[in-house]
């Protein structure tokens, strides 16, 4: 029988049997809460004075994850959203066991209490087209890597997919042959969706995957094995520095795979697509979540902002005789 008192069975059953069976959480969301609690416990026990394995549900304090999270920022350097990011781990885990543990409730209930902490909400960074074509153009495609790297390029600013989607692209995602061609992407919560491919990502696709399995990978690192996320990162890094040479204003943005997804939004929205299809294209459960794109656009303000301009009040107005309409009609009187 499972001792209710000891946190480390909770752990367990919280990490390979809740977020996986129960909830289905992603690979990436099972990840980022277990290394949550790899860096807690440690801490906690520290100040429990306690082996890991003898920590109990009462040790994880309200007061001490308040001081883990003061810890996460002054110490390791966290960010306010890594820190919200730690603790809502620890209210999951929280939640999970006061569920399954009546005795627990209250202690959870002070758990919970713990509130987020509000952050400056940054402006969302994405490239103009001119800047995204120096991107593009970049890549040496005299080089089968570089022919790798404009195809990829391409085939982000195209779909729009996430990095981590975009490294699990298999040839058996891709429906070349259709009109129009499209890929299907497996996003966050195990939500399926179609984007339309352009016949220039189509071409350079098919030369990609020739010769490939169903089942293997679309995009393939040098040494021939799977790419990562983080491979594909480092790959968009590496050609806004050579392209930055070309656009100096590339030298001013920080740019990542997440950076060319909301280029692929901000240029779909500029070009006159209704904003649900752009949720649709980019896999966003909630509306609120695209209407950022419309919130940050501030060519599109502009635009709006000259449509209703107050005409110039101090301007002379033009003397009525010198209005030839205004002096045919008197003398027809």
């Amino acid at each position: 029988m499972i001792n209710k008192t000891l946190v480390g069975p909770w752990i367990r059953r919280f990490l390979l049997e809740h977020l996986v069976d129960e909830r289905n959480r992603s690979c990436n969301t099972q990840r980022s809460y277990r290394d949550a609690l790899v860096l807690l416990m440690p801490f906690v026990a520290d100040r429990a004075g306690k082996p890991i394995d003898r920590l109990v549900v009462e040790d994880i304090s309200s007061d001490l994850v308040c001081l883990f999270l003061l810890d996460l920022e002054e110490s390791r350097r966290c960010s306010i959203a890594t820190r919200n990011q730690r603790l809502a781990a620890i209210h999951a885990l929280a939640r999970f066991v006061a569920q399954h543990s009546p005795e627990h409730i209250a202690w959870c209930g002070k758990i919970r209490t713990i509130p987020f902490k509000k952050a400056t909400k940054a402006v969302m960074p994405y490239l103009d087209k001119p800047e995204m074509d120096a991107l593009l153009a970049s890549p040496n495609c005299q080089t089968p890597q570089g022919r790798r790297d404009h195809v990829l390029l391409q085939f982000l600013y195209n779909s729009g997919a996430r990095a981590d989607e975009a490294a699990h692209v298999t040839v058996a995602d891709l429906d070349l042959t259709s009109t129009p061609a499209s890929v299907k992407f497996l996003g966050k919560g195990n939500k399926e969706r179609l984007c339309p491919l352009w016949p220039s990502t189509v071409a350079e696709l098919e030369a990609l995957i020739a010769n490939r399995g169903p089942a293997e990978r679309v995009f393939l690192n040098r040494c021939h094995q799977p790419i990562t996320r983080y491979g594909i990162h480092t790959m968009v890094e590496r050609h806004t520095l050579k392209a930055s040479a070309q656009m100096p204003s590339l030298k001013t943005k920080r740019v990542s795979p997440h950076t060319l997804r909301h280029t692929t939004a901000m240029h779909l929205l500029r070009a006159g697509v209704d904003i649900n299809t752009i949720r649709a294209w980019l896999g966003h459960v909630s509306i609120d979540t695209t209407n950022i794109y419309a919130e940050i656009d501030l060519e599109m303000k502009a635009k709006a902002l000259a449509h209703c301009e107050v005409p110039d009040a101090r301007k002379p107005a033009r003397p009525w005789r010198e209005d030839p309409n205004l002096m045919e009609f008197l003398r027809s009187l």
